[in-house]
C-alpha cells in the first residue's frame, strides 16, 4: 500500500482501507494464517532443537554477521529509541497541522499518510506529478546501466535476438572494459496479472567454474505500471529507488567470481545480501547522475536545480515513521523465534504483547503484520532475519561513505576493492 493510494482519499474510505490491509490473513477460513504460523514456530523451533540450539533464532543467526541475537537486539535498541523519539516529534506536528485545521480529533493510523503527504508539500513543495515527468523508466534503466559503467566498467547492449517470456521483457548483455562477456541480464518491468506483487532479483543461472567459466543470467521483476502505447512509462521516486536496488541485486549477481555455485551472487549471509543493492541506492540521487539522466520526458531538460535541492532536503522527511514500522515488524520477528513456540500459540496476541513492551506509537501500524509477514513465513530467507535490513545499512552508509572520502564517488580504487572484497566473493573466501 502507498500513500499516494491513500492520501487521497477521504477519511472514511482511508480507514476502511488501511483496516482492511492490516487485517489481511485473519479473517477465518482458507485464508487464515495464524494457525499456519504457530504451526511454523513450532516445526522451527523443533527443527533449532534437533541441530543443538536452544531457539530457531540461535540457529538463523549462528552463520550471519550478527552471529547472536544479543547483537541484533543491540543494533534494534539503538536505532529504535531514536527512531521513535523523531516519530513522536513527528506525530505532534501533524497533530498540529489538524489542530491548525480546525480538526477536534486525535490523528490516528489512517490518517498519517495524508497528513504527512500535506506536510511534505507544504514543506518542501514538491509536486509528485510534475516529479515523474523526470524519471521515464528508460532514462532510469539507462541511469542504472551508467552507473554500473562507472563503477565496475561495465556496458549494456540490448539483445533483441535472445528469446523472452514474455513480451514485455527485455534482455541485455553485459560485458567488462575489455569486451567480454560477463552475464545476460533480464529486466520484466511491468506489473501484469500473471505476476506477483513486489520486486526482485532471481537468478535463471549462476556464476561458477565448477563445469568451466559459467556466466550468470540474471532477472529483475519490478511491477510498474504499464503505459497506454505509446506512452513513456514514468516513475514516482520510490520506484526509480526500487529499480536501483534491484538492480544492485542484479550486479551481485552478475560480477559473481567464486568457484561453487551454491556460493555464488546473493548467496550470501542474510544480513550481508542487501548490502550491494542499497548501496546502489545512493547513486540515483547524486547530482552526477540526475543532471544526466533526470531529464524532462518532453522537453529534454534537465531537473531544475531548486526541485533538485528539494528531493535532496526532503531525503530525510518522515523517517520517524518508516523506523518504527519497520523495527515493529523486526522486534515481533525476532521475538517470535525467541520464544517457546506455546507462547506464539495465538500470533495476534503475542505480537500485540511485543509492540506493547517497546512501546510502539499507536499511530503508526507495523510494516508487515504476522499474518501476512510473507518475509518471515512464506519461507525461511527473512526468518528471525528481517533485522538484515537494517544490518545491511549500517554496512551501506559505512562503504558510500568510503567513496565520499575520495571525494568522487565513482572513484576507480574504491570500485575495484568493493568487487574484489564485496560484490564478488560469496559466503567465504
Amino acid at each position: 500500500m502507498t500513500g499516494v493510494l491513500t492520501c487521497a482519499l477521504p477519511i472514511y474510505l482511508r480507514e476502511k482501507l488501511l483496516e482492511a490491509f492490516l487485517l489481511r490473513g485473519e479473517h477465518g477460513g482458507a485464508s487464515d494464517n495464524r494457525g499456519i504460523i504457530a504451526e511454523t514456530l513450532t516445526l522451527r523451533a523443533e527443527r533449532a532443537k534437533l541441530l543443538g540450539y536452544s531457539t530457531y533464532a540461535d540457529f538463523k543467526l549462528d552463520d550471519t554477521m550478527a552471529g547472536t541475537t544479543s547483537a541484533v537486539r543491540d543494533l534494534l535498541d539503538r536505532v529504535w529509541s531514536a527512531g521513535r523519539k523523531r516519530a513522536l516529534g513527528e506525530r505532534e506536528r501533524l497533530q498540529q497541522m489538524i489542530r491548525t485545521e480546525g480538526g477536534n480529533f486525535a490523528l490516528a493510523p489512517h490518517d498519517w499518510r495524508y497528513y504527512s503527504d500535506k506536510l511534505r508539500r507544504a514543506e518542501y513543495a514538491i509536486d509528485e506529478a510534475e516529479l515523474r515527468q523526470y524519471f521515464p523508466l528508460d532514462r532510469m534503466i539507462e541511469a542504472a546501466f551508467f552507473v554500473a559503467g562507472e563503477l565496475f566498467g561495465l556496458t549494456f547492449e540490448e539483445r533483441r535476438d535472445l528469446p523472452v517470456y514474455h513480451p514485455d521483457v527485455r534482455a541485455f548483455e553485459a560485458k567488462n572494459r575489455d569486451g567480454r562477456h560477463v552475464a545476460l541480464f533480464y529486466g520484466d518491468y511491468f506489473a501484469r496479472s500473471s505476476k506477483r506483487g513486489g520486486a526482485w532479483m532471481s537468478a535463471f543461472r549462476s556464476q561458477q567454474k565448477l563445469g568451466g567459466d559459467v556466466r550468470p543470467i540474471i532477472v529483475n521483476v519490478l511491477n510498474i505500471t504499464k503505459p497506454a502505447p505509446g506512452e513513456p512509462a514514468l516513475l514516482g521516486l520510490d520506484d526509480a529507488r526500487t529499480l536501483f536496488h534491484e538492480f544492485g541485486h542484479a550486479l551481485h549477481g552478475m560480477l559473481s567470481n567464486v568457484t561453487y555455485p551454491t556460493l555464488a551472487g546473493t548467496a550470501v549471509p542474510t544480513d550481508f545480501v542487501e548490502l550491494p543493492s542499497q548501496l546502489y541506492e545512493h547513486w540515483l540521487l547524486r547530482p552526477e547522475v540526475l543532471r544526466k539522466f533526470a531529464l524532462h520526458v518532453k522537453t529534454n531538460e534537465p531537473l531544475p536545480e531548486e526541485l533538485l535541492r528539494k528531493v535532496l532536503a526532503a531525503r530525510t522527511f518522515n523517517q520517524g515513521f518508516a523506523t518504527v514500522e519497520y523495527c515493529a515488524s523486526t522486534f515481533v520477528d525476532l521475538d517470535m523465534h525467541l520464544a517457546d513456540p506455546g507462547e506464539a500459540r495465538d500470533p495476534i496476541a503475542f505480537e500485540a504483547a511485543t509492540l506493547s513492551r517497546i512501546g510502539k506509537p499507536a499511530e503508526i501500524p507495523m510494516r508487515h503484520r504476522s499474518p501476512h509477514f510473507a518475509h518471515v513465513f512464506s519461507g525461511e530467507g527473512y526468518a528471525a532475519g528481517y533485522y538484515s535490513y537494517l544490518w545491511s545499512e549500517a554496512l551501506d552508509a559505512d562503504a558510500f561513505s568510503a567513496f565520499e572520502e575520495k571525494g568522487d564517488v565513482f572513484h576507480r580504487d574504491r570500485s575495484e576493492e568493493h568487487t574484489s572484497e564485496l560484490q564478488s566473493r560469496g559466503l567465504i573466501s
